[in-house]
């Protein structure tokens, strides 16, 4: 029974350090899209000449 005990004890260590590490992953994920968004949107590109360069007509 000692045995179980101690194989039990160390599961349970082992399972409260990976908790531990899976819950940090995610707060860093969650830090990380909060600094992304408090970042300025990137502007995008849209207007009649954007197109041209890549449908351009191939020459006869």
């Amino acid at each position: 029974m000692f045995e179980h005990e101690i194989a039990a004890a160390a599961r349970t260590t082992d399972l409260l350090r990976e908790a531990a590490a899976y819950r940090m992953v995610g707060e860093a994920r969650k830090a990380r899209r909060a600094s992304l968004r408090g970042q300025e949107p990137r502007e995008r590109v849209t207007g009649p000449g954007t197109r041209g360069a890549r449908s351009a007509p191939r020459p006869a």
